[in-house]
């Protein structure tokens, strides 16, 4: 494979993900279809770290509140196929994977990771998604972490070899892709959580629009992006963090956007304004519990609990980085690639074993 230092295609040059509106034995589409792809674009957005914040400043309000909020948990969708179900597994070709052991840390608690995936479909339509996140929470629970899995990374895939990681949902679902985070990183994840794209366009709707800072200005499907802060909401959000041709680093400022946007819902859910507003707040969680759909583990015990332990005081608390690359690059078959920097992900999965992603982050971010 080659590699340039930087990526600016433009949508008729760039191979596409296999997983853009093709079933799960397609084979990739070129990007002459970017411009004319079907709304159901996936995007992916944090449901889990919000709910629990819904939950945590809900306790300290009114019964009303905790009413709602557990009326919503045991509303939301939960699937026992997204997780893997056994310490060992035989794929197909005979690869043996074993998942691997949870994070350590020297507080009272254990680190959690959820696996945080973008889908157009409740039913896991394979070879629809490529939003990929893992929400990681510290071990003390004073901060949460987001790792981005640009979508383009060319990494190893059990089972099948080298490919772009959204490849591993087309090929084998949730449980392959939490399966190619786990031998990647070393680290066992713990939940698994799904979001449809029209949950999205409707939470930001349901919270009046979310304010986000823009570094590069953009424009498409009829809606204008300056640079600075922006209010967006609905069909325009979703459009916003779907963007990236028009962005200087393509794909990788598309997962900042997504990153971003996750940060101002967080926020918003804990302002005043929806928090003193049963109207509001009661939609809010609704529309989490209509669009989510997660993994039978995480129950309403497991869920109050954890919400119980949270010490995140607002977005500030959220920290937004990307899992790290050294450049772009071309697969032997053609394909535009994002190119792992294998030492800069030995460096973030030791900080994820041993709950130091503080430290990580604070000698990373920009």
């Amino acid at each position: 494979m080659t590699q340039t230092p930087r990526r600016g295609e433009e949508p008729a040059e760039e191979p596409t993900s296999i997983l853009d509106d093709q079933d799960e034995t397609s084979t990739p589409r070129r990007a002459d279809d970017a411009k004319t792809r079907s709304r159901g674009r996936k995007v992916m957005t944090v449901f889990f770290i919000t709910l629990l914040a819904v939950l945590v400043a809900g306790g300290g309000v009114a019964f009303y509140y905790l009413n709602r909020v557990s009326n919503a948990i045991d509303h939301i969708n939960r699937n026992p196929t997204l997780m893997p179900r056994a310490e060992t597994s035989t794929l197909p070709d005979g690869t043996v994977v074993t998942r691997p052991p949870t994070p350590k840390s020297s507080a009272k608690r254990q680190p959690m990771t959820f696996v945080l995936m973008g889908s157009d479909s409740r039913g896991f339509d394979q070879g629809r998604s490529d939003s990929l996140m893992v929400a990681y929470l510290s071990g003390d629970r004073q901060k949460a972490y987001l790792v981005s899995f640009p979508r383009d990374m060319w990494v190893s895939i059990p089972g099948h070899g080298k490919a772009k990681i959204n490849a591993a949902y087309a090929w084998g679902g949730p449980v392959l892709t939490i399966q190619t985070l786990e031998q990647m990183t070393g680290v066992r994840m713990d939940h698994a959580a799904v979001i449809d794209f029209e949950g999205f366009i409707k939470l930001t709707d349901v919270l009046g629009g979310v304010t986000v800072y823009n570094e590069h200005a953009s424009s498409s499907n009829g809606f204008s992006f300056p640079q600075g802060e922006i209010t967006i909401r609905g069909e325009q959000a979703l459009v916003y963090v779907r963007e990236r041709y028009n962005l200087p680093n393509g794909d990788l400022d598309r997962a900042k956007r997504q990153r971003a946007v996750v940060q101002a819902i967080m926020g918003k859910v804990l302002t005043t304004g929806t928090i003193a507003n049963p109207s509001k707040f009661g939609a809010t969680v609704d529309t989490f519990a209509e669009c989510m759909t997660v993994d039978d583990g995480l129950s309403k015990n497991v869920i109050t609990s954890t919400a119980a332990s949270l010490r995140l005081t607002g977005s500030d608390d959220i920290r937004s980085m990307q899992a790290p690359i050294s450049g772009f690059g071309t697969s032997a078959d053609g394909q535009s690639i994002d190119i792992v920097d294998e030492a800069g992900l030995a460096e973030l999965s030791e900080a994820m074993k041993t709950d130091t992603m503080e430290a990580y982050y604070l000698k990373h971010k920009k």
